[in-house]
């Protein structure tokens, strides 16, 4: 693959807290092409997410660069919130506006930021909204939705800025069992879409079947990458090896 393929290239990232006691990332080096699925899999407490968060700047790293599509968003002169519209985030809580319509939590963001026409917005919204079979939703609000179908609303929420890589920090894993499939369900239609994705995740299926890569951190490092055959099948180190044992 030639280098500009590459959307997201993450360079020596560290992040600590207490003066460098905690090393939540303790040098995160890996490039994210266009059109992957990378999964990111390790025990609690590994800094999955905080990966995750430096990738659009929600954590600001303590050193290392991230540079997104060749620019290096970690520049304090780069503006951040113009590289974020163009990232998508879901989180494990959905976030959506409680006082909103799910309409009108779809097409805040597009109409205040990228100016979309009232009418423009909506079409977006309802087609995506048709997508996920939730078009018949649009004007409940969310206390009026199960966890699943929340957690549908914020994915096509976020895709409603036509995003270029969609973040998942563990996205099923507030939700009951029997919600979780229909979450996974959208992921991999994005995936069979060509979207580029990191997902932060637990759920060890999702990781075999989706995964195009499989990063495995612990202790704040990235420990093990590779295809989720190599992964899986062929751990090498003793820490993934003692982590799947657990897992599988």
């Amino acid at each position: 693959m030639n280098a500009s393929e590459t959307l997201i290239k993450v360079d020596n990232v560290q992040k600590y807290y207490n003066g460098g006691v905690i090393k939540a990332l303790d040098g995160i080096h890996t490039e994210i092409k266009k059109g992957e699925v990378v999964v990111v899999i390790g025990p609690s407490g590994s800094g999955k997410s905080t990966f995750l968060r430096c990738l659009n700047l929600l954590e600001i790293p303590t050193g290392g660069s991230i540079y997104f599509e060749g620019v290096d968003i970690t520049d304090a002169k780069t503006n951040i919130n113009r590289h974020r519209q163009r990232m998508g985030m879901v989180f494990q809580h959905f976030n959506l506006f409680p006082h909103m319509t799910i309409l009108k939590n779809m097409i805040i963001a597009p109409m205040k930021l990228q100016k979309k026409s009232l009418a423009e917005a909506t079409a977006l919204a309802m087609e995506l909204l048709k997508r996920v079979g939730l078009e018949d939703r649009a004007n409940a609000y969310p206390s009026q939705l199960s966890g699943g179908q929340k957690q549908r609303i914020a994915i096509v929420r976020a895709l409603c800025m036509q995003p270029e890589v969609m973040l998942f920090d563990e996205p099923t894993s507030a939700l009951d069992p029997e919600m979780v499939g229909e979450v996974l369900e959208v992921m991999k239609q994005l995936a069979k879409d060509n979207m580029t994705m990191v997902v932060v995740t637990h759920e060890m299926g999702f990781a075999k079947e989706v995964g195009s890569r499989v990063m495995f951190m612990a202790d704040g490092k990235q420990v093990e990458e590779g295809t989720p055959k190599e992964i899986f099948e062929n751990p090498k180190s003793e820490r993934l090896q003692a982590f799947l044992a657990k897992v599988l």
